[in-house]
């Protein structure tokens, strides 16, 4: 009985110690394997035999992580608070270096992207915030990266998510895009008036050429406001009743006409002879 126990005991431990010394990793994993703490090599995926009490391995995934930069309060170079958060997408290149270069990668990569987010925008205008954000992820990639590299790891790409500014300073950006818009309507406004005028010189330039073109232009107006269903009548002078009136502007005061003899009075009729005399 006692041997049986003892038979039992041994494949327990025998089972223990196979469990420990067999491992298997994926395919998007790799081990780093330390022999009695010193890094010996790196392994997988499949199937991965360790010395037991003797190889210790530790499992690096090699997929992209999704980063969440928290929010961090930036103050531009013009002086507008906001609070900005991003996105980073990195991945593990080299296992050996991402354990025995950084204690802790992620981690490691999440602090050094908050501190090149604060450092990036804090030199840039809030214009620059909302127009240029390629340009400003670019820089947060590369800034990220250059100090991720002596770990092992890889930023593949980094994003500005969202911009919060403070109410007053949105009130502020709303008047600033609102009087830009009535200055680009001005602007507009007085060019199609510049070119209005300068159509309108040249249209009297070929008109007084030949004066006939002017009473053409007339005609051509009352059909077109004869078109439409309207009580109002608009009829061109013509140009011949305006002669004298020029004849006159030109070559002095036209003569004045004779003058008419007036008719005579008719005669006052007699009094008639029955009135009675008046009284005094």
């Amino acid at each position: 009985m006692a041997a049986l126990i003892a038979l039992v005991a041994v494949l327990a431990i025998l089972f223990v110690v196979l469990a420990s010394s067999v491992r298997i990793l994926r395919e998007y994993e790799r081990g780093v394997i330390f022999r009695l703490g010193r890094l010996i090599a790196q392994k997988g995926p499949g199937l991965i035999l360790l010395i037991p009490f003797v190889d210790r391995m530790v499992s690096v995934d090699l997929r992209t992580v999704t980063l969440n930069i928290p929010p961090q309060e930036v103050i531009t170079r013009d002086n507008v608070p906001a609070g900005v958060n991003a996105v980073a997408y990195f991945r593990v290149i080299d296992p050996r270096k991402a354990i025995t270069e950084v204690e802790n990668f992620l981690l490691a990569t999440s602090q050094i992207s908050q501190t090149a987010l604060r450092s990036v925008l804090g030199k840039a205008e809030f214009d620059q915030l909302l127009s240029e954000r390629e340009r400003l992820n670019e820089e947060l990639q590369t800034i990220i990266d250059e100090s991720t590299e002596p770990w092992g790891v890889k930023v593949t790409a980094v994003e500005i998510k969202d911009v919060e500014i403070p109410e007053q300073m949105q009130r502020a950006i709303a008047r600033q895009a609102e009087a830009e818009r009535e200055r680009r309507a001005k602007i507009i406004n007085s060019e199609g008036e510049f070119q209005a005028a300068q159509k309108l010189t040249d249209a009297a330039d070929i008109i007084s050429t030949n004066p006939a073109s002017l009473q053409l232009r007339y005609l051509q107006t009352l059909l077109e406001i004869g078109s439409n269903q309207s009580t109002t009548v608009v009829f061109p002078l013509p140009m011949d009743l305006l002669e004298a009136f020029i004849g006159r502007s030109q070559g002095g005061a036209a003569p004045t006409p004779p003058a008419r003899p007036r008719p005579p009075a008719p005669p006052e009729p007699p009094l008639p002879d029955d009135l009675p005399p008046s009284r005094s």
